[in-house]
């Protein structure tokens, strides 16, 4: 898998092969595959600065560390489950 950020200040479509499409908002990185990667339209992306690659190819499953056996942080978006039991009246 590949890494690829975009580069810009607007979002950006990146056609990869089977008619998929990776949106990337500003300033954002997305994965894709190494076959996905050596394709023409991502390649033109690259050369016009639109988007660029980051990171190694040759990544090992040490150097990853979601597939490490680490723990993910917990997400601090959104709202949080209320601990304890609610009262009958709070809906």
């Amino acid at each position: 898998m590949r890494t690829v950020r975009n580069t810009t200040r607007l979002p950006v479509r990146v056609p990869l092969p089977g008619g998929k499409t990776l949106h990337l908002g500003p300033g954002k990185t997305g994965q894709i595959t190494d076959q996905a990667a050596d394709g023409r339209s991502v390649r033109r992306l690259i050369d016009q600065g639109t988007i660029e690659l980051v990171g190694d190819a040759d990544r090992t499953v040490e150097e990853n560390p979601a597939k490490s056996g680490s723990q993910a942080q917990e997400s601090k978006q959104g709202h949080t489950r209320p601990s304890g039991a609610t009262s009958r009246g709070n809906r």
